[in-house]
This record gives C-alpha cells, sequence and structure tokens, in this order.
C-alpha cells in the first residue's frame, strides 16, 4: 500500500490498471487496498482509482523509491519468491528493498514477519492473513527504523525460517555495512537469529562500503541484486560461498 501512497504524493491520483501492473497483482487486491486506504482517511476512490485526501504521506529519504527504482522492484521479487510452502516466518530490516519485499509477501497466507521497520509494520498490520511481530526499540527519524537494546532484547527470543536484509554497502573484504552504528547492531541479532539470510541490494550497493558493519560475508546466504553490481566484486563474493542472484 505505500506504493499507492507514495503516487499519489507524487501525481494525486493513482489507476487501479496502473498500480496492479507495476506491482504484478489483481486489479481485485488493488481495490481491497484503496478500501482499506480509504478508510484510514488516506484517499478518495474514484471510478477505476484513487485521489489524494489532504492529509500528506511522506516517507523519510531513505525509503523513497527514486533511483533504481525497477531495479529494486525486480530485486524484491525474487526475494519474495524464495518465501516458499517451506518457510514460516521471515524476518525484514528497514530499506527501499526490503520495503518492496514486504508489499509482495502482504498476501501471503498464515506468513509471520517480524521487523524493526515502521513504515513495513504499517503496511503489514491492516493484512488479516499476515501475523505482524515488530520490535520495540529507539525509532530513527531518519529511517522509521526501531533499534537498540529493546529491538535486540525481542529479536533475541524468536526463531526465524528467512531473514531478508537491506545494506548500504557489501564487499567481501568488509562484508555488510550501514551508515548507523546501531542500526548495525540491531541488524546483526536479527541476522544471527534466522536459518537462512537473504541481501537485497542494488548493483551501487555491491563493492561499497559504509561506516557501520554489520557481519561478515560468511553469516549470508545469498545476495540478489541487479546487472549492475560490479563483476570483480561479485565473483570475489561468490567465492566466499555467497549465491549470487543477478535479476
Amino acid at each position: 500500500m505505500g506504493l499507492i501512497l507514495e503516487e499519489l504524493a507524487g501525481g494525486g491520483s493513482v489507476g487501479v490498471a496502473q498500480i496492479a501492473a507495476k506491482l504484478g497483482v489483481s486489479t481485485a487486491s488493488i481495490r481491497r487496498d484503496l478500501q482499506l486506504l480509504e478508510k484510514q482517511h488516506l484517499l478518495s476512490r474514484t471510478h477505476g482509482g484513487a485521489v489524494a485526501n489532504s492529509t500528506a504521506y511522506e516517507l523519510p529519504l531513505r525509503y523513497r523509491s527514486g533511483r533504481h527504482r525497477e531495479e529494486k522492484r525486480r530485486i524484491a521479487a525474487a526475494a519474495a519468491a524464495r518465501v516458499g510452502d517451506d518457510v514460516a516466518s521471515v524476518g525484514l530490516t528497514g530499506g527501499t528493498t526490503t520495503t518492496e519485499v514486504a508489499r509482495r509477501l502482504a498476501d501471503r497466507q498464515g506468513l509471520t514477519v517480524v521487523t524493526n521497520a515502521l513504515n513495513i509494520a504499517a503496511e503489514l498490520a491492516v493484512r488479516p492473513d499476515i501475523k505482524l511481530i515488530v520490535t520495540g526499540g529507539a525509532a530513527r527519524s531518519e529511517s522509521y527504523e526501531l533499534v537498540g537494546p529493546l529491538a535486540e532484547t525481542t529479536l533475541e527470543g524468536i526463531n526465524l525460517d528467512l531473514a531478508i536484509v537491506g545494506v548500504d554497502g557489501i564487499t567481501r573484504a568488509g562484508g555488510l555495512t550501514t551508515h548507523h552504528d546501531i542500526e548495525a547492531h540491531t541488524n546483526r541479532v536479527l541476522i544471527s537469529r534466522a536459518r537462512r539470510v537473504i541481501v537485497v541490494a542494488d548493483g551501487s550497493k555491491v563493492g561499497r562500503l559504509a561506516f557501520s558493519r554489520i557481519c561478515d560475508v560468511a553469516s549470508i546466504d545469498e545476495l540478489i541484486t541487479d546487472a549492475a553490481a560490479p563483476a570483480p566484486e561479485l565473483r570475489r563474493l561468490a567465492d566466499a560461498g555467497v549465491v549470487i542472484t543477478s535479476v
């Protein structure tokens, strides 16, 4: 539903067919989303779509699709496809690409989603077939993420089948990195609670080293990225045992 609100914020109106095509879901699903958003007074439905209400919907800069928008959607679709019948619980960190993953999981039945991202939680909270668990923690206004000891205490008490993680950088030598030190520690705890870990990162993040180390690449199983990722770094990651998927 976040995509619907983003489109409304940018253009003032959306069409059901347009949004359904972008997300690869049925028009019936989009109409249900519009109905829920109208109940929350975030839009007004029209014939074939919706128009924005006066209430502004503004995500932090980090969560606006912006650059690499289509690549992130392809990456998210590939990651969501990994959530098969054998996956009962998924952990999602914050980030633009993980937000796209959440949107593709919204119609799954019987799935438990654990997240420390407030915007992901807001989108999934209205989904009756999703069991949603949100960590506690201190909210970062820059990213809508809950971090710190309270978040980590929640995560330490659970076990996850799969964690899907967004990063600001990934290299073989430097591992997974992000810009904020407390966020890095919280993400590290989430990763430690998962049987399988997938990193979702557009090509601009591959080969980049951000300020705070989350973990080394030995802690992850797969990287899903796009064709813009530098081939030499991908080879180094593959040599370290990471499965590389380029979409």
